[in-house]
């Protein structure tokens, strides 16, 4: 792998550091977030810092030959930690036990990454190394340990994402589920990089020589495991928003009937503040349920609870569940009053005294706003009454002007 092929990855851990930034710093105190950013930016620095380019200019600048090779296997350890504290953190649980067991693999990976600067000091590697440092000093007293320490830490950390990612994959479902499953897949490269790098060791170790799966075979597997890994944990997030965009754009179109149903009656177009058509969906949808409250306070004079209670009954003899046949029953008296408020110009039922006592419908609790406007596109028992509705104001305009 050139340098290109770190850097790369490197690039994209930036990147999504950068967009997520002012989330990032907003949330700190949120452990989960705190976790996702800390895991990007050790995910990053690994890619950058394992490059043969980079680790040249950090032992040129240091003065220390292979001075890149504690500092890289220290982020690797970082980076397997910071793994196992987002998986658990973003598993939950009872306060007290995710941040002890937090704080202990913080702790256990802490004291690797002490006991890996201190081996490589007491070690000797005078001759620089940018590729096969692993096979080149397996025979070296303290730096033999370094290596076998390392490699048996991603090994351990491999081993308890997999167990702890498998194990909470049984227990949920959906998007939560595959990404689960994909970090899964991810940090199982650890284990055959590791066991790559491990039978090149032993390979020196006993006088032979396998240094091609070190220095070709096992930067493939960590580079793929690591964005695998880092995939599994954005395509639950990614797709969860995804989901919630979609919910919610879906419910602004449902809505569409009954807001176009309230629209000659209600105010909104001479509402003083306008949302821009790039506005948030959420923002959307909210403009759009006040819209039909608005229409629907101004209809309330007109609401007849007669209509209801008819077309509540043929809903449920048409076979509605009682939810339905009353979100039918409420479209139905809506549609009905929308054509007596059209057949009163005047106003005059709003101004008589009997538009105080006269509706009944405002104490029946919150009405389902989408079902509603569903019932007024599909059901027949609301087109029944749209038809009475506009036939019986058809009569009261020819009474008027006879």
């Amino acid at each position: 792998m050139d340098g290109s092929s770190y850097y790369f990855p490197a690039a994209a851990m930036g990147a999504a550091i950068a967009f997520k930034g002012p989330a990032l710093i907003r949330g700190w105190r949120d452990p989960l977030l705190r976790s996702v950013g800390v895991l990007l930016a050790l995910a990053g620095l690994v890619f950058l810092f394992a490059a043969p380019p980079t680790i040249a200019a950090v032992n040129e600048v240091t003065g220390i030959p292979n001075f890149s090779a504690p500092l890289v296997y220290c982020l690797l350890s970082a980076f397997s930690a910071s793994c196992l504290v987002l998986i658990i953190n973003w598993r939950g649980g009872p306060p007290e036990v995710t941040r002890r067991l937090t704080r202990r693999w913080i702790a256990a990976y802490s004291v690797v990454g002490v006991a890996l600067i201190v081996l490589f000091a007491l070690g000797d590697a005078p001759v620089e190394r940018l590729r096969d440092l692993d096979t080149y000093y397996a025979n070296t007293p303290f730096l033999r340990e370094m290596i076998v320490l390392y490699l048996a830490s991603l090994t351990v950390a491999g081993v308890a994402m997999n167990v702890m990612c498998w194990r909470w994959a049984v227990q949920v479902h959906g998007w939560l589920r595959a990404g689960l499953l994909i970090i899964a897949f991810g940090s199982l490269c650890n284990i055959p990089y590791a066991v790559a790098k491990f039978i090149a060791v032993v390979a020196r170790w006993n006088g032979g020589n396998l240094d091609g799966l070190s220095t070709n075979v096992a930067p493939v597997l960590a580079s793929v495991g690591a964005q695998i890994t880092a995939v599994g944990f954005c395509v639950p997030l990614a797709c969860q928003r995804i989901g919630d965009s979609w919910n919610t754009w879906s419910t602004y179109r449902r809505l569409g009937p009954l807001w176009r149903e309230l629209k000659p009656v209600s105010t909104h177009e001479d509402r003083a503040v306008r949302i821009s058509w790039w506005s948030p969906a959420e923002l959307q949808v909210t403009q759009r349920e006040s819209d039909i409250h608005d229409g629907m306070l101004s209809l309330y004079p007109y609401f007849d609870s007669e209509v209801r209670s008819h077309a509540y009954d043929a809903a449920l003899a048409a076979g509605s569940s009682p939810a339905q046949a009353q979100a039918e029953a409420d479209a139905a008296m809506v549609t009905a009053a929308v054509r007596a408020r059209a057949a009163d110009p005047e106003g005059k039922v709003i101004n008589s005294a009997e538009a105080a006592t006269a509706p009944s419908a405002s104490t029946e609790g919150p009405r389902d706003l989408v079902r509603m406007s569903l019932a007024l596109r599909q059901s027949p028992v609301v087109a029944a009454a749209r038809g009475q509705a506009a036939t019986r104001s058809e009569s009261d305009f020819h009474e008027r002007t006879s």
